[in-house]
């Protein structure tokens, strides 16, 4: 069985509320069908779907809700100015966000617990997708940040998790500092643990190995590794690694022979967002990897970005993530 339809299988034991709030993307429609025909999540709609691509794509069975009529709207306005009265936001203001913006009005279902999960990004960028996450939902107490990965399947690959990895900070954090890049790297090595149910094996990659290239990139990450090692002894974990120590063992056994980590890694921790986000279209268009993301973590509530080039496949695998997520 696949990495995806492993994660599918979980989902429908345990089924969850997902909010997709992009209704005027028919590929989000498309998705919204397939996940509720092959019973991954319950599909609740932000929006008004004509009838007719309500019946092309057979979302009979979804919720909908169109902000402008539902019982829900007044109850949010006044809960989005509490939470946000401090930061300047009017009454005024916090309606005609949820009138308007719809991923404000489906982070407030997860705020008031009338949903589990939203994934959005089809059509929108990955500020407009997670600055309501952050300002309604926030971050977890116990992590020092949000970050992002996707999770990359590569077929007829040995590397990593059968060729399963995550790719991290692929898609928001741009210049991570040694601390960040830490943490990065430990909330990657959970949720490759909650997601693929297998040992994570933590790379921090650079264009040096063990020392072989010194430069102020370089000392990052081996601060980094440092960092890393002391705050969580208990993640498998090393570096700096060039990637093909990272993921090669006959490589690795020639630049970093004596590390337990090169040859084996499975989370991939990039120095900064232009590695990350370059090496993970890159594995997605050359080696023709599944991509799934980016998939946000250190949210109190899953909440997950789309590329904005994704497929409808590609959506109904992110919901089946989300919904394992919220589990």
């Amino acid at each position: 069985m696949g990495f995806i339809e492993s994660i599918k299988n979980r989902a429908k034991q345990n089924k969850k509320r997902i909010v997709l709030p992009e209704t005027m993307d028919d590929r989000v429609l498309e998705a919204a069908g397939k996940v509720m025909k092959d019973g991954i999540a319950d599909i609740i709609l932000i929006g008004n779907v004509d009838e007719s691509n309500i019946m092309k794509y057979h979302l009979e069975n979804a919720t909908f809700i169109i902000p402008e009529f539902s019982d829900l709207t007044e109850e949010f306005v006044n809960t989005l100015y509490e939470l946000r009265k401090e930061k300047g936001m009017t009454l005024e203001e916090a309606r005609r966000l949820l009138l308007e913006d719809y991923m404000y009005f489906a982070c407030m279902l997860v705020k008031t617990g009338h949903a589990d999960g939203v994934v959005s990004g089809a059509c929108h960028s990955t500020s407009n997708t997670l600055r309501p996450a952050l300002q309604i939902i926030k971050a977890r107490k116990d992590v020092p940040l949000v970050s992002a990965f996707f999770l990359m399947v590569v077929p007829n690959c040995e590397y990593g998790s059968n060729g399963t990895f995550i790719f991290a900070d692929s898609g928001l954090e741009q210049n991570p500092d040694p601390e960040k890049l830490a943490a990065i790297a430990a909330s990657s090595a959970e949720s490759f643990q909650l997601l693929v149910e297998k040992v994570p094996v933590v790379a921090m990659l650079s264009h040096s190995t063990m020392g072989s290239a010194k430069h102020a990139d370089v000392d990052k990450v081996v601060e980094a590794t440092k960092l890393a090692k002391e705050k969580y002894p208990n993640i498998k974990l090393d570096g700096e690694l060039q990637l093909d120590a990272a993921i090669v063992p006959e490589v690795a056994k020639s630049k970093a022979p004596d590390s337990k980590v090169a040859g084996h890694a499975n989370v991939l921790v990039f120095p900064d967002l232009d590695a990350g986000n370059i090496g993970y279209k890159l594995v997605q268009r050359l080696a023709k990897a599944e991509a799934y993301g980016p998939i946000t973590q250190g949210i109190a509530a899953p909440i997950n970005d789309l590329s904005r080039g994704c497929s409808s496949d590609d959506i109904v695998g992110v919901v089946a993530i989300t919904a394992v997520q919220a589990n």
